[in-house]
């Protein structure tokens, strides 16, 4: 027969602290390896989506002088959000329409236009002298540290990139003082 022992026994299983200590100096060190590159992925995104949205204002901006424009430029988002009669859509969808700048993928959007006051009003409401013979659309982020990218076009079509804003230099149509076009 054998003797049992009482209250001496000890388990071997589960983790020590110094396994457990072990573990999350692991998981801290990939992290902090691992989070620059995110980082930068991310704002490549974010850039590679503002350039999308300026296409896209640019595309509006063409399909609205010539069906319904008259040969003239959108005041602004606002206008081009508005639907022409007898069409399905307007130029531009509501979240890029909503005001006179927006917000998308961590960029703020603006349109500025010098208004002619021999333009003739547009077919979705913009009255006589608003329209405007070209438009300057720029992109800035909202977070300006690392490697972000500042865009602008025009009339013209070209993007461009600039480490500054273009707000006061991105013309209603040709090449800004500075930047260079985007490839």
């Amino acid at each position: 027969m054998r003797a049992m022992r009482f209250g001496s026994e000890r388990s071997e299983a589960g983790f020590t602290l110094i396994d457990l200590l072990f573990v999350i100096a692991v998981i801290g060190l990939l992290s902090t390896l691992a989070i620059p590159g995110l980082m930068r992925a991310r704002g490549a995104a974010q850039t590679a989506s503002a350039v999308g949205t300026v296409k896209v204002v640019n595309s509006a901006q063409l399909s609205f002088a010539i069906t319904c424009g008259l040969g003239f430029y959108a005041p602004g988002f606002q206008t081009l959000g508005v639907r022409p009669p007898a069409s399905a859509d307007a130029f531009l969808p509501p979240e890029l329409s909503s005001g006179p700048t927006f917000i998308k993928s961590g960029y703020q959007f603006s349109m500025g236009v010098i208004p002619l006051g021999g333009a003739p009003g547009s077919c979705n409401g913009a009255g006589p002298g608003q329209m405007s013979s070209g438009y300057a659309i720029v992109a800035d982020p909202l977070d300006t540290g690392g490697k972000w990218k500042f865009l602008g076009s025009n009339a013209d079509g070209t993007l461009w990139q600039h480490g500054a804003t273009f707000a006061s230099i991105m013309p209603q149509t040709g090449a800004p003082a500075s930047g260079e076009p985007l490839k």
